[in-house]
């Protein structure tokens, strides 16, 4: 069972804990991963272009002029797409690019990225972020004694001081349990837990 140290905001260890082998030691699955990012950052896409085809133009129903005898190309409507105010070729239209990923497919493809990320050293546990009060300063302070200047910092719950101390910093996001999603994890280099927010994930992941 893989162990970790429990660290404070000076990058001082206070203790340590044993991780889940279940959530944080196991082979991660590279082709999971791969799937549950990619319908992730389908499921973002809005599907909501559009445009008109000649079918669908208002209008056009009379044929312009007649087929012969004018000395002008023939022409079938006014909405062709060769005319202003016509439609368009191959008009771009709104479509759902959602992807279904099964509850334990990104179950698997979660713990593949926890176990990635310990057996890397990318792993950081923090007793907890006790600022008195939300400060920029102090948020880079620790993030710099826990080598971890490019950072997701994983709370158990809304934390506002966290929230509004780690907001400005380039290269760093506050999530909580509930939000933790395989690609933010990817997206930053380090992942940095308070020892509250381990638990939950153990709890709920294993």
């Amino acid at each position: 069972m893989p162990k970790i140290d429990i660290l404070d905001t000076k990058g001082n260890v206070v203790g340590n804990t044993e991780l889940s082998e279940r959530v944080f030691g196991i082979e991660p699955n590279e082709p999971v991963v791969h799937q549950v990012v990619v319908a992730q950052l389908a499921n973002k896409r809005q599907g909501t272009k559009g445009s008109k085809t000649r079918s669908e133009v208002r209008g056009g129903g009379r044929k312009p002029w007649r087929q012969k005898g004018t000395g002008r190309a023939r022409a079938g409507s006014s909405r062709s797409p060769l005319w202003i105010g016509g439609g368009v070729i191959f008009a771009p239209k709104s479509r759902d690019y959602s992807k279904k990923v099964n509850k334990k497919v990104k179950n698997l493809a979660m713990r593949s990225v926890f176990s990635a990320k310990t057996a890397d050293q990318e792993l950081r546990v923090v007793d907890a972020f006790d600022f008195a009060a939300p400060k920029t300063k102090d948020m880079v302070a620790a993030l710099d004694a826990l080598n971890a200047k490019n950072a997701l910092i994983v709370t158990p719950e809304k934390d506002a001081t966290v929230y509004l101390s780690a907001r400005n910093i380039i290269k760093v996001q506050a999530t909580t349990v509930s939000e933790l999603n395989v690609y933010d994890m990817l997206k930053y280099d380090v992942l940095v837990l308070t020892k509250d927010a381990l638990a939950k994930i153990e709890e709920v992941y294993a």
